[in-house]
């Protein structure tokens, strides 16, 4: 048996042996090639932001871009359904069809040509036609393309004049006519006022209420005329009037006086006509009137009964109708 301090001694060297035995292999695996090794799985608390979704719209904004391209849009104009395309006259106007915060129409294109030819975003829109007074408006769509259009006025025209009762003919500068819708006074709208004799008016078909002015005073008659598509109305109205002068004379057939203020009044003591002068003239409707004639200090007057018919003379005479 060995000594104690022996076997202490074999104990130590033995623990060495261990130790620097094990030393190689630590350090051989620090030195060999690391062998492939699998991915790594992600740590879900360490994952990098997703990525930015795409912008809102962009989609509907790349469609707006190609759909919003200028289209071809031709418009073309009739009398009626059946008749040829109107050579020149026309006015075009096209509008948004949705309305502003003010509830206008915005005006988009504009053209005087009789058949327009225009470059419009696709989309909905209103058109106008104006050809004389004769008007309409109707709904366009434009689509990618070619776009035609073709709009019927159904219209017609008018030709209107007046003349005295018996065929009597009146000067065209003392006629003017107005033109106003059908109906009741009160919701009739006016289409054209102050229109001279024998111009042709166009209209849309349908019936309208006539008013012809014969003078400035109240030579006036009224009628309602049906306008058909397609035709011409000529429309001859006649008034009870007639184109009367003054004059305030010494004696009859006398020289006129001049520097005359005068004033004709109707018999319920409404003044009609003012004038000043020598030989002043006007027209007035058929009924009795008073008629006042001032020199100086003085005043002339005289009641007559106005006719209709050619145009008369009236004579005020010093010597028999008194100054007062």
């Amino acid at each position: 048996m060995l000594p104690v301090y022996r076997l202490i001694a074999c104990a130590i060297l033995s623990f060495a042996s261990v130790t620097v035995a094990s030393a190689p292999v630590v350090f051989a695996q620090e030195n060999a090639e690391i062998p492939p090794l699998p991915r790594p799985r992600p740590d879900p608390n360490n994952l990098p932001p997703p990525a930015a979704a795409p912008a809102a719209g962009t989609a509907a904004d790349a469609i707006t871009a190609v759909t919003s391209v200028p289209q071809s849009v031709t418009l073309t104009a009739r009398i009626t359904q059946e008749g040829p395309s109107i050579p020149e006259g026309v006015v075009w106007r096209v509008f948004d069809s949705v309305p502003d915060a003010q509830g206008n129409m915005t005006l988009v294109a504009k053209s005087e040509e009789s058949t327009a030819r225009l470059d419009l975003p696709p989309g909905e829109y209103v058109v106008h036609a104006a050809y004389g007074r004769a008007q309409l408006s109707e709904s366009l769509s434009v689509v990618p393309g070619n776009n035609e259009k073709v709009v019927d006025l159904e219209a017609g025209a008018l030709r209107l004049n007046s003349a005295v009762t018996g065929d009597i003919p009146i000067a065209p500068t003392q006629l003017r006519f107005d033109i106003f819708t059908a109906g009741e006074e009160a919701s009739r709208v006016l289409i054209a006022e102050n229109l001279p004799p024998n111009d042709i008016v166009t209209l849309n078909a349908g019936t309208y209420h006539i008013v012809s002015h014969f003078g400035t005073i109240n030579a006036v008659v009224r009628a309602d005329l049906r306008v058909e598509s397609g035709e011409l109305t000529d429309a001859t109205l006649y008034h009870h009037a007639s184109e009367v002068s003054f004059r305030l004379v010494s004696e009859e057939g006398g020289e006129a006086i001049a520097d005359v203020e005068w004033t004709v009044k109707t018999p319920d003591g409404a003044t009609v006509f003012t004038d000043r002068g020598a030989f002043p003239s006007t027209v007035l409707a058929e009924g009795d009137y008073l008629i006042f004639a001032k020199q100086g200090e003085k005043v002339y007057n005289r009641e007559v009964q106005v006719v209709s018919g050619g145009s008369r003379e009236i004579e005020v005479l010093t010597s028999v109708y008194g100054g007062v």
